[in-house]
């Protein structure tokens, strides 16, 4: 007598086998709603774009107003003077020629005297800004031509002008009157065309 109750049975059994190692065998699906490696990956912030200087203050910078040294092999001359109104501040400019680079000192004075000669200069104003602008030689050292002595510049708000009093033992004062005597400055270089810059604070009342 035959069992033919069984046959299905192991038909049964081999189905589920082969879909056993089919299981076994594919890759493994993906969770649902799982993203990618690469669609998971986070873009990179956006780059804070760095705030402008404010052109109605000078920066906080303890030396803005340091001194400096010349460099070794300068030889320079003043070529040029000029005075400008931006907003928030006076500037001037020292134009230079020569090789090297300058050094310079600046202070505050009551009035503006003049060495060798002690002459006093009228610059108007209710103080004085004294630029030293050290490292500078003859013209007939420098072979640059030198912008002649006593030459004045209009001011603009708080400089009420400004004046190069000549070159003398290897360096020359540049006088800036000012309307305000305590007024915040800051001093640096500029290169191509070299040149000494001082900006002046106007009052912000």
């Amino acid at each position: 007598m035959t069992a033919p109750a069984r046959r299905p049975l192991l038909a049964g059994t081999a189905a589920a086998a082969l879909v056993l190692l089919a299981a076994c065998g594919g890759p493994e699906p993906a969770a649902p709603g799982s993203p990618s490696p690469d669609a998971a990956t986070s873009p990179a912030p956006a780059a804070t774009p760095a705030p402008s200087p404010s052109a109605t203050a000078l920066p906080g910078d303890p030396d803005a107003g340091a001194d400096a040294e010349p460099s070794a092999d300068a030889r320079l001359t003043v070529t040029g003077l000029r005075t400008g109104t931006h907003t928030g501040y006076d500037r001037v400019v020292v134009d230079l020629g020569g090789v090297g680079t300058p050094g310079w000192h600046v202070e505050r004075q009551a009035a503006a005297v003049e060495d060798p000669t002690g002459d006093t200069l009228d610059l108007g104003g209710e103080g004085v800004l004294a630029v030293y602008v050290t490292g500078l030689g003859y013209p007939y050292d420098t072979g640059v031509e030198e912008l002649p002595a006593g030459t004045r510049t209009p001011g603009g708000t708080v400089v009420t002008g400004a004046e190069f009093t000549g070159t003398f033992e290897g360096q020359t004062q540049v006088f800036l009157g000012l309307t305000d005597p305590e007024a915040p400055y800051r001093v640096f270089l500029l290169q191509d065309p070299l040149r000494l810059v001082v900006d002046v604070q106007r009052s912000m009342a």
